[in-house]
């Protein structure tokens, strides 16, 4: 397969994948909004923080490896020895739910029951939801390595959509179950999530005149399963060692994920309803994120990693190969920028409406805003590290990422002293300064990562997080315009006001990115161009 095609399937992954999480994510959105209007901010600190904290961690750690290892090099592999090491995962998430259960449990603060009750169900489903989940990774990878568009997102976010259906409706009806409520909704997510994977592979499968039954290497179903593979190996000892490079990078990556979770949890400089508070505004801050963001990191982690090689520098590679990965890697660049840009620029003037829209004066109020505002350049950083972090990942030796492990160890460690130290300083927004921080410190790990790559190639992919004067003015223009609009119109003079402070925001909106469309043209064609042939390809498939 060439770079080419390959590049029109991750853009297609892409695009798919961004317009249906937008729908689904904005389903999600307002039923998450009218729940919240009927819960304490003590059990959405709970739920959201410390519940959320035991699945997330049991998760990431026991499959997170696999998955980058997994997904790495060509899809021409012994598919019988990955199917093997993928289903390692499910002891290995037992494993961590036991342990971790224990700590929730015996070591940890445990909530009020009289204002958090069934705290130990809540612990127990939660860690049992995670080996749920992970019984449906095998099929989860095949169908990455494949690039079987819309399936991860049709079936991520109609779990997330029917858990959060079910929450509302449990949530009216026995608000005094509790933590039982969100136990359910658990369970139910990643039952449903796994039966859209088996569901989708078993009628792909029952179809062998399917194109993309033909492309697969397997041909029913209990070739998804372990077996003792004859003459062979029982997993690719490669892999496994791949794997257990990546775990010990991933160990320090879920610090860095999760970090203000793990302090708020074991070093509770935050009260239950502070965390509750600060998760939601969290959670709000990274929707753009994860919409947008995220799909395209993975899209494009799968593209550089199936065409560039891993044991070769920039010059001892297919120069077509090398040259796409460069133009791709700087429109991302560039577009990542723009996008986290636009974020930071509006939303430091339009912080406090989205909250006050979404969950009324509990989050206006208060810290919520400064959180908010604060997250918007946390987005910048975000956007910009996802692109790098996604080439570098896909680009690194295995001596590579081990030598990267020692920079993640000492992040983490800085990390953890960090927030704890700015949040004991200024509150919760302690956290976001030192996630800042942080990702500034990858960022530029990346950074010299690319630039060292393709020092001695004539291309200059780094040159996509350059902007041009004028559409750097027209983004300050934006900003102090937006600025006064909301120091006069938002938002205690009434709806009209805000209206108007909305119309404010769009008229200066809509003047940037005019102005980011005359001038970076080169990224406009790349878009048009990636875009067309994905729209072509839908329509082919």
């Amino acid at each position: 397969m060439g770079s080419q095609e390959v590049l029109g399937q991750a853009a297609r992954l892409a695009s798919s994948g961004l317009l249906l999480q937008v729908l689904f994510r904005l389903i999600t959105f307002a039923l998450n909004a009218f729940i919240l209007r009927f819960l304490s901010k003590e059990i959405v600190g709970i739920v959201n923080v410390r519940l959320t904290l035991l699945y997330s961690t049991t998760i990431f750690l026991a499959r997170e490896a696999f998955r980058r290892a997994c997904l790495s090099g060509s899809t021409q592999r012994d598919w019988g020895q990955t199917i093997n090491l993928l289903w390692l995962t499910v002891p290995l998430g037992v494993f961590w739910s036991l342990f971790l259960g224990w700590v929730w449990l015996r070591l940890l603060e445990v909530p009020d029951p009289n204002v958090v009750p069934h705290y130990g169900t809540g612990v127990v489903v939660f860690g049992l939801s995670a080996v749920v989940e992970l019984l449906g990774e095998p099929f989860w990878v095949l169908a990455q390595a494949h690039m079987f568009v819309k399936l991860k997102v049709i079936a991520e976010s109609l779990s997330v959509i029917l858990r959060s259906v079910l929450t509302a409706f449990l949530v009216l009806w026995v608000p005094h179950w509790g933590l039982y409520i969100f136990s359910l909704a658990q369970v139910f997510y990643t039952t449903v999530l796994v039966l859209c994977y088996v569901t989708y592979f078993k009628k792909l499968l029952g179809f062998p005149k399917s194109t993309k039954q033909q492309t697969l290497p397997v041909s029913r179903m209990t070739d998804l399963l372990p077996s003792i593979l004859r003459s062979r190996a029982f997993v690719n000892w490669t892999e496994a060692k791949l794997t257990w490079s990546f775990f010990k990078q991933s160990f320090l990556k879920q610090i860095l994920t999760e970090g203000e979770r793990y302090v708020m949890t074991f070093l509770n400089v935050l009260n239950f309803g502070d965390q509750g508070v600060y998760d939601i505004v969290n959670n709000l801050g990274s929707l753009v994120a994860r919409l947008i963001f995220q799909p395209i990191e993975e899209s494009f982690y799968i593209f550089f990693a199936k065409v560039l090689e891993r044991e070769k520098d920039a010059t001892l590679q297919k120069q077509e190969d090398v040259a796409v990965a460069a133009t791709v890697l700087e429109s991302l660049l560039k577009l990542a920028l723009l996008t986290g840009l636009t974020i930071t620029v509006f939303g430091f003037a339009y912080s406090q409406l989205a909250l006050d829209i979404y969950g009324g004066a509990m989050l206006s109020s208060g810290s919520g805003p400064v959180l908010l505002r604060t997250y918007c350049l946390y987005v910048l950083l975000l956007a910009i590290n996802g692109v790098t972090e996604c080439f570098t990942f896909a680009a690194m030796s295995k001596e590579q990422v081990d030598r990267y492990n020692l920079t993640m160890l000492a992040l983490s460690s800085s990390f953890l002293v960090l927030s704890y130290l700015l949040t004991r300083w200024c509150g919760s927004v302690g956290f976001i300064l030192a996630n800042c921080f942080n990702m500034g410190i990858r960022i530029t790990k990346s950074l010299w990562f690319i630039h060292r790559y393709y020092r001695e190639s004539p291309h200059r992919p780094l040159a996509g997080l350059q902007l041009s004067p004028v559409l750097l003015g027209a983004f300050a223009l934006s900003g102090g315009i937006t600025g006064v609009s909301e120091a006069f119109l938002c938002c205690k003079q009434g709806w009209l006001a805000r209206l108007a402070h909305v119309v404010v925001g769009a008229f200066c909106l809509g003047a940037t990115l005019g102005t980011a469309f005359l001038t970076e043209t080169k990224l406009i064609h790349f878009l048009r161009t990636q875009l067309g042939a994905s729209r072509l390809a839908d329509k082919m498939t």
